[in-house]
């Protein structure tokens, strides 16, 4: 992977927007693009797949001509992306932006991603499909205690760091273990650089009040169905993909899947989808707190002023 795009001293080189979901970063990022002649660059981990275009809440076809968009459904949802796998696909972007001269405005709220592309990330291997499905036959009929203990016997440093109830990480780190023979924890102490850097940025998270976002989510999940949500996660469960796979855990999809199988109503699908919506934008608001330091936090009325100050557009 490249190394962190230089820039000359004190020179806006990147746009980099975060917040909680439903708080009207892509709004933003659109105007600063379209005053800037740059490129609205996606930082969340569902707006990625191609699958999930209506209840990943992407940019629509009308706002993407607008300005243009990268990064945007462009992983078939079978695969298992990473923030590794996007901060080297942004890394081939920013290439091609720079030699284009269009600013690069990331917009998202996987904050992931962004210390990713910022800080560096973990040198974890790639696990050969052999192996992922192998492991996940033999794991399919145990229960997560048992896996748990799987994991104690072959990484007890990994099992005492994770908790005996943690599926989704604990199958991470006895895939890791089977495919080289090493700890999770051996890799995580080797870091490969973030293709931004950590300068060079206009970081702004988006702080809205915490009642109007949670009336936005609620009104949105609604609006998404009235769009064709539920029909795009029929056609998705009509793959049978893994369960384990990043984008059958999106917000949404669980409920609708159990709706699509009979086990619940609508109605209470709806409601599962916006309380977990709801749950995931508090964790975007307290990650923001302990784990992004350097960024400004202002409120939706304030955002423009502060990249219009900052980029003197």
């Amino acid at each position: 992977m490249r190394g962190p795009v230089g820039q000359a001293e004190g020179q806006v080189r990147a746009v980099l927007i975060a917040g909680p979901t439903a708080s009207g970063k892509s709004a933003l990022a659109i105007e600063i693009a379209r005053r800037t002649g740059g490129t609205v660059v996606n930082a969340d981990s569902m707006q990625v797949y191609a699958d999930l275009r209506v209840l990943s809440a992407r940019p629509s076809e009308a706002e993407e001509a607008m300005v243009p968009h990268r990064l945007y459904g462009h992983v078939d949802g079978a695969v298992n992306y990473s923030a590794m796998r996007y901060a080297g696909d942004l890394a081939d972007l920013l290439d091609e932006l720079r030699a284009k001269g269009s600013l690069p405005i990331l917009v998202g709220g996987t904050g992931l991603y962004f210390k990713a592309v910022t800080e560096g990330f973990s040198a974890m291997p790639a696990v050969p499909e052999s192996v992922r499905a192998e492991f996940r036959a033999h794991a399919e009929g145990l229960d997560t205690g048992a896996l748990h203990a799987e994991l104690a016997a072959c990484d007890p440093q990994m099992a005492e760091r994770l908790k005996p109830s943690d599926r989704m990480r604990i199958m991470r780190a006895l895939e890791i273990f089977r495919a080289t023979g090493r700890s999770l924890a051996s890799f995580q102490g080797e870091r490969e650089p973030g293709p931004l850097g950590e300068n060079g940025q206009l970081r702004l998270f988006i702080h809205p009040e915490r009642e109007a976002v949670r009336r936005q989510i609620d009104q949105r999940f609604e609006a998404m169905i009235a769009a064709g949500a539920l029909d795009e996660v029929a056609r998705l469960k009509a793959r049978g993909l893994d369960p384990l796979l990043p984008i059958m855990r999106a917000h949404g999809v669980p409920g609708l899947i159990a709706h699509l199988d009979g086990e619940i109503s609508l109605a209470e699908a709806i409601r599962r989808g916006q309380a977990d919506t709801r749950a995931y934008a508090k964790r975007q608001v307290t990650w923001f707190r302990h784990q992004m330091a350097g960024w400004r936090a202002v409120a939706p009325t304030e955002a423009l002023d502060a990249a219009r100050a900052a980029l003197a557009i």
